[in-house]
């Protein structure tokens, strides 16, 4: 490999999902580098078929379509929240592991995020709305028409932040200031 090779930032596709038992959203990015840019984003509705197996078939089909369309280098995934119903969460874990499953039969790299990080990651704010990460990602990736359903966007941010946090070994319990914020997304200060 040439010295000129060793420069160049590899493209890279990463696909954000947001795991949903009525509506699951996606979105990919391709990455250069410090650059990213999106490829498709949008939703898998779910709400129309009757019995939970269907919704798990279904998932598993359209995931399965994305990978095939986009061969995407890795998926990220935002892990479900703890909740009080726990049939909800159960219902929640299936789907998402149903995703993974299908990222798994190709065998691409699969990470999970908590909801709280990647809103850090985007917004700068880990209890930010699901409006205020929309309205980030609006400038951060140039969308011109925000979709009615925000899980589109939701998952563009698992994606970003996947890659703004790509490499980095994920640690729990870290302090994790402006500092460390300002240091691990130096594309993100405005001079």
């Amino acid at each position: 490999m040439s010295k000129e090779e060793q420069k160049t930032p590899k493209e890279k596709i990463i696909l954000g999902i947001d795991p949903g038992t009525t509506v699951m959203g996606y979105g990919l990015i391709l990455t250069e580098g410090k650059k990213y840019k999106i490829l498709q984003y949008g939703v898998i509705h779910l709400k129309k078929y009757e019995t939970h197996e269907l919704k798990l078939k279904k998932i598993f089909e359209r995931i399965s379509g994305i990978l095939d369309e986009f061969a995407p280098d890795s998926v990220a995934l935002e892990a479900p929240f703890y909740g009080v119903n726990v049939q909800s969460m159960l219902k929640l874990g299936r789907a998402q592991g149903v995703a993974m499953a299908a990222a798994l039969s190709k065998e691409i790299p699969i990470t999970e995020y908590s909801p709280k990080k990647v809103k850090q990651s985007v917004t700068g704010n880990g209890n930010a709305s699901k409006e205020q990460v929309a309205a980030m990602l609006q400038t951060l990736l140039g969308i011109a028409e925000l979709p009615k359903l925000l899980d589109a966007t939701d998952a563009l941010a698992v994606a970003l932040c996947h890659h703004f946090h790509e490499g980095r070994v994920q640690t729990r319990g870290r302090n994790e200031g402006w500092k460390s914020f300002i240091e691990e997304n130096p594309n993100r200060i405005k001079k």
